[in-house]
């Protein structure tokens, strides 16, 4: 009797497991899909305030829709105009890259040698860190964005459907529950502190971009364009993120302009970031929001298996909407703290 009754308790959570690596697995087959969609979301979050701003202004709900779409497409226009004639000639050179890079490799290991320092085969060539592929990894990134832009008028429709849905989802949310005042009460924090993250977090991540853009052209570094955008959207995935944006184009400006230069990009980005994510980002967004190191390596790692490079880019502000939504539900509390930094826990 007693094994029967522990054999009932397990079950709960055996069937939450399998019903969490099922959603999973559903996800990476859907990926192809779910990406245009969470871009879509993560667009039309940023629009409303905007959107509902013209409305309280007295334009009209369609005009005011019709401004938004105007921006967006005027933004996508400017950014592709900047950035897909870079990426190309950068994905079409990307191979030489590689090639100099593994030819200094070669040439620092045998430095090395000389002075009596034996490699293994396997670390002389770097293994998976090696430079070679780490340009690679910024290539990939690069090609994913390509394909998303791909995806272009289906992102936008779904902009223009979410924006449309979002201004009539208090109406159904009062239809819907017992107790409207108190879940609309919920949804509302929840609503209010995702678009700030957001919208800050944007803005943050821009300003970067542009800092970085603007030194790599004093520096006259290759494709500074390509490499400011890089950073603004690796700039979502906090300490990491910066490693990762800084690691190529320091490597390039090694290949293409030398040492000293490769030093002063690497400078840049040290000097970016500290203003940004050591003062900026904590003062405007507050410590509360931020997510510990280990959360944002792994959400990373899982959002980057199953929505590849874009799901990495997405993984700290996915992460982070759920940190924000446990943290507007009493009984989930608990989790939101475990995933915080533990900043201004007491």
């Amino acid at each position: 009797m007693n094994n029967l009754m522990k054999r009932t308790a397990r079950a709960p959570a055996l069937l939450m497991l399998a019903g969490f690596i099922v959603v999973v697995a559903g996800m990476k087959a859907a990926s192809s899909l779910l990406v245009p969609l969470f871009l879509a979301v993560f667009i039309a979050v940023i629009c409303t305030p905007p959107f509902f701003w013209l409305q309280r202004k007295g334009v009209p709900k369609f005009l005011s829709l019709a401004i938004i779409l105007v921006s967006i497409l005027a933004a996508g226009a400017m950014f592709g105009l900047l950035t897909v004639p870079s990426m190309n000639q950068f994905l079409s050179n990307l191979p030489g890259y590689q090639e100099k890079l593994a030819s200094y490799s070669a040439a620092l290991t045998d430095w090395l040698q000389d002075k009596g320092v034996n490699l293994s085969q396997q670390e002389a060539g770097g293994g998976a860190l090696s430079p070679g592929w780490v340009m690679g990894l910024a290539g990939d990134v690069f090609s994913a964005l390509s394909s998303v832009l791909a995806n272009a008028i289906l992102i936008l429709l779904t902009v223009v459907f979410i924006l449309l849905e979002a201004a009539e989802l208090p109406k159904k949310m009062t239809a819907v529950y017992k107790n409207p005042e108190t879940s609309l009460s919920v949804i509302e924090k929840f609503s209010h502190t995702a678009k700030r993250y957001l919208i800050i977090q944007t803005l943050i991540s821009a300003a970067g971009g542009l800092l970085i853009c603007l030194w790599l052209v004093i520096l006259g570094v290759p494709y500074p364009v390509l490499w400011g955008v890089l950073a603004f959207m690796l700039n979502y995935i906090p300490n990491i993120g910066s490693i990762f944006a800084a690691v190529p184009v320091t490597l390039l400006a090694l290949v293409q302009l030398g040492v000293g230069t490769a030093v002063l990009t690497a400078l840049g980005f040290v000097v970016v970031y500290m203003i940004l994510g050591n003062f900026l980002q904590p003062k405007l967004l507050g410590k509360g929001l931020s997510l510990s190191t280990l959360v944002v390596f792994l959400s990373m790692v899982f959002w980057g298996w199953i929505l590849g490079p874009v799901g990495m880019l997405l993984s700290v502000p996915l992460t982070s909407l759920i940190k924000i939504f446990l943290e507007s539900h009493e009984e989930t509390r608990g989790l939101a703290v475990m995933l915080g930094s533990g900043a201004g826990i007491k």
